[in-house]
């Protein structure tokens, strides 16, 4: 009974990492965003029909979970990203109804599971992943260096331009707003024109915020990204040392094997030459 669930369960395992299955199952989430995305724009009437194919897709992915369940058996939720699928499926199995209706525009997570599916993406996230210690600390450094700005700003300009600098809040999204880019020569200006002396706040904290503590977190993902990458490399020339291992066995076996029957040869050859002889 046991060795009967193995090979069912060996079976199944084939299966879900058959490249072909894994290909159809990208596929299937392609469409399916597809048509999550034309349920908003067409017709009432054609409605009913797209619901139907969701449905149908959705039945594909809770098979497509149920056989890699059965094909890793508890593996199954070691994997984190195998849990992040089963939550993204269960999330589209509510019923999405009533104080539930919110969670009908969550069905679109389910295009998420391309992430899972594409091994490039996957090590993209684990890249990110990876970085979000250092990228935490960089965050607590951009915090600080803004909330000294906001005072600054607040105190110098708040009487000047009360518009932008009125109060912590404003002076906040003010300083955001420059720190992106985004019409920061206007307020710039606006201020300048009370003290012409503003420029330099401005553009000191231009280049400190989005020159240097900004291209931090670039810094900080690049460097999270080499390192999956370098893991990567190492698990492929690992995964080749072991197979140039085996393979190198494997011949040894062979060459053993054959020798063997070499000397079985010999030796029913001379038994039987002796057998002629007596």
């Amino acid at each position: 009974m046991g060795s009967s669930n193995i090979s069912v369960r060996a079976r199944v395992r084939a299966l879900v990492e058959d490249d072909r299955f894994q290909k159809t199952i990208i596929g299937v989430i392609i469409l399916n965003a597809v048509v999550l995305g034309a349920e908003t724009m067409v017709p009432e009437h054609l409605a009913h029909e797209l619901a139907l194919l969701d449905s149908v897709l959705l039945g594909v992915f809770v098979v497509e979970l149920v056989l890699r369940l059965v094909a890793y058996g508890p593996k199954f939720f070691r994997d984190p990203w195998n849990i992040f699928d089963t939550v993204i499926v269960a999330i589209a199995l509510v019923p999405a109804t009533g104080p539930m209706s919110v969670l009908r525009a969550l069905r679109i997570l389910r295009v998420l599971r391309l992430v899972n599916s594409v091994p490039s993406m996957r090590r993209v996230v684990d890249g990110l992943i990876a970085a979000m210690p250092g990228m935490g600390s960089v965050a607590a450094l951009l915090a600080l260096m803004m909330y000294v700005a906001v005072v600054i700003s607040t105190n110098l300009y708040g009487s000047i331009a009360p518009e932008y600098f009125g109060d912590l809040g404003t002076s906040a999204f003010t300083l955001f707003q420059t720190m992106t880019g985004e019409a920061w020569p206007d307020i710039a200006r606006e201020v300048m024109a009370e003290d012409p002396s503003a420029w330099i706040f401005f553009v000191v904290f231009i280049l400190v915020m989005t020159f240097a503590v900004l291209n931090l977190f670039l810094a900080v993902v690049v460097s999270g990204m080499e390192s999956v990458e370098t893991l990567a490399e190492h698990e492929q020339e690992t995964d080749a040392e072991m197979m140039a291992i085996l393979t190198s066995l494997r011949e040894d076996l062979t060459a053993v094997r054959e020798e063997l029957a070499a000397t079985r040869a010999e030796l029913r050859s001379d038994s039987d030459l002796d057998s002629a002889a007596r």
